[in-house]
């Protein structure tokens, strides 16, 4: 006799499923209406939902450090400054996902912004059906690894800290600066160290038994991806160190080598934080140095000398500089205690004639403390108030000081 009963049970087995289709997919959102709209267009066409989160800077930063998302929706319908919101958030975002920004600011200027730090634009309000369509042209780019789009053009930030002479702390404000960055920030940070024969950032940043890798004239026509990678040491998930040295490459040579590299590893990362002397700051590839820079880290010591060097330093980067967007941080850092110094930060300011934007005052037991692997910024040492008020400045954070101390200054301005 026929078994309708067994008949249907062995039909469920053998059907197949539907598998649903992913865009894997977190949406940091500010309102319940595009919370609301965005769930109901996944689902509307199948697509398996995102992550949602609130968009504030802690959840964004618990949310987002998985190698497996591909697309980033944050919403800024509540933003008075879309792109500028924008800016401070994209060191949070890892740059193998593509960004989507949902905004209500109607503005061409906008969505150029937003395209010159690689961030796609939604003009709210929208339709389910835009969203999705949107959705899935950026995924299917993603996947024909296409070189259009702005999601193409992200890539690391980068930050030159040049001391303006040897011996005024460069080394020092870079390991803070990757510390608070990459454990405070919770952004992903390659430092360089530019000074290829002589340094202690390996000390600065805690690193024990650390040596520089060596390099070999022959190894030069060899760098790929998974070279560059082997150079590396890894700190840990968020903080990687680069430092070279070689017996038979000259420093221009290896200078060249080593930015070689980090053209490499930068699209894996948030930053890239060079340590630069004076020494290495200007040579023949000054040019690529300032062109590559978003931001430098301009370093002195309270002496004549320095603030001279420091003047000087920055009038070349005036001359090598062509983007309107390079900001240049003045920061005096006292390596000495105050009767020792032979010039004020007032008299370095009337010389300079602008602002210093950080001062960062003497500390005593700073060498104790850096020896015993401890992170300036996070004691309670003067100088740790100032470290934390530069990071605040490189991030574009609202100050919160008076507006007639300036954070930064523009060279377009």
């Amino acid at each position: 006799m026929f078994d309708l009963v067994d008949s249907l049970k062995k039909s469920k087995k053998t059907s197949p499923a539907v598998e649903q289709e992913k865009i894997s997919t977190v949406l940091f959102y500010q309102t319940a209406e595009c919370e609301e709209l965005v769930l109901e267009a996944y689902r509307f066409d199948g697509i398996a939902p995102p992550a949602v989160v609130k968009n504030t800077a802690v959840d964004i930063t618990e949310h987002v450090r998985h190698s497996d998302i591909e697309v980033v929706i944050v919403e800024l319908n509540n933003s008075d400054d879309v792109s500028g919101d924008a800016e401070r958030i994209s060191h949070l975002l890892p740059n193998h996902a593509s960004v989507i920004v949902i905004g209500s600011e109607d503005a061409i200027s906008t969505i150029r912004n937003l395209k010159a730090i690689g961030f796609y634009y939604l003009f709210w309000p929208i339709t389910k059906q835009e969203l999705i369509d949107f959705v899935r042209s950026v995924s299917e780019n993603r996947k024909q690894n296409s070189h259009r789009g702005p999601g193409q053009n992200r890539r690391a930030k980068y930050i030159s800290i040049v001391g303006a002479k040897g011996g005024v702390g460069s080394t020092f404000i870079t390991a803070e600066m990757s510390y608070q960055l990459s454990a405070h920030k919770k952004s992903s940070c390659l430092v360089v160290d530019q000074n290829h024969t002589t340094g202690d950032l390996d000390i600065m940043m805690g690193i024990r038994d650390y040596e520089r890798r060596k390099v070999q004239k022959g190894e030069i026509a060899n760098i790929n991806e998974s070279f560059a990678q082997s150079m590396v040491f890894q700190q840990n998930s968020l903080l990687s160190v680069l430092s070279l040295s070689s017996e038979t490459l000259d420093d221009l040579t290896l200078l060249e080598y080593s930015n070689s590299v980090v053209d490499y590893l930068a699209a894996d990362v948030n930053f890239v934080i060079e340590d630069r002397s004076a020494s290495v700051a200007f040579g023949l590839e000054a040019d690529r140095f300032v062109s590559l820079c978003d931001v430098i880290v301009l370093v002195m010591s309270a002496s004549v000398s320095s603030v001279r060097d420091a003047a000087r330093m920055r009038d070349k980067i005036r001359r090598h500089n062509t983007s309107e967007s390079l900001r240049l941080i003045l920061v005096m850092n006292h390596i000495m205690p105050e009767k020792s110094e032979t010039i004020t930060k007032e008299d370095a300011e009337i010389f300079l004639k602008q602002p210093i934007d950080v001062d960062i005052p003497f500390c005593e037991m700073l060498s104790t403390y850096i020896l015993d692997n401890k992170r300036i910024a996070k004691t309670s040492l003067k100088a740790a108030k100032p470290l934390r008020q530069l990071t605040s400045i490189i991030l574009g954070e609202k100050s919160k000081v008076a507006p007639k101390k300036r954070s930064f200054f523009s060279f377009g301005s």
